[in-house]
């Protein structure tokens, strides 16, 4: 409420909306997105270290990432955000473990199986479901960044009724379904 750019939430939850309104296109997202984040974070394990702690744990890109993605999210609500702060960590956590005993040879084929079948998921949850290029096609970098977010919020908005701030999800609302019509009504032009 009341932000603007890179942390108008509002704003970047309608966009993630209207490429996201398919029930089984949401669920696939939400099964999906976060594998994707976490196997990233097992490859990253492997970038050259900034500092070593005994137990395995290096500050190295896959901590950088986590701690952009922690604190961003954090900036974006105080609540959620805190909350996807913390299963970032515990991806980065986790990541390194599974990485540090996989070892690179293993790790890679593991972390590829995973990224084909996750995203494969996804872009099948597009074609056939929503039926709708997804996001990442128009705006790379939110695809990328937010989609963890957006996908932990979408279950605490359905599992809790949790919004950010009251009349989040009626705003969000409205903006989506008027980007989606914008979007029908290009998609209707292009045809005829």
């Amino acid at each position: 409420m009341g932000r603007s750019g890179l942390f108008d939430l509002e704003n970047h939850f309608a966009f993630y909306g209207a490429y996201h309104s398919n029930p089984v296109n949401i669920l696939i997202h939400t099964l999906f997105v976060w594998p994707i984040l976490f196997t990233s974070l097992v490859l990253l394990y492997f970038t050259p270290s900034l500092f070593s702690f005994p137990a395995g744990f290096y500050l190295n890109f896959g901590f950088v990432f986590t701690l952009i993605y922690a604190l961003y999210y954090v900036g974006l609500d105080n609540k959620a955000g805190s909350l996807a702060a913390l299963l970032c960590v515990f991806c980065w956590v986790g990541a390194s473990v599974l990485a540090n005993r996989l070892g690179f040879s293993l790790a890679w084929k593991v972390v590829l199986a995973a990224q084909l079948f996750c995203w494969a998921g996804q872009f099948i949850g597009h074609g056939v479901f929503e039926k709708r290029a997804p996001a990442l096609l128009d705006n790379l970098v939110q695809a990328f960044l937010m989609a963890p977010f957006f996908v932990l919020l979408e279950v605490l908005q359905t599992a809790f009724g949790y919004e950010p701030y009251p009349g989040f999800h009626s705003s969000v609302k409205q903006k989506i379904e008027a980007n989606i019509k914008e979007w029908q009504e290009e998609k209707q032009k292009k045809q005829t």
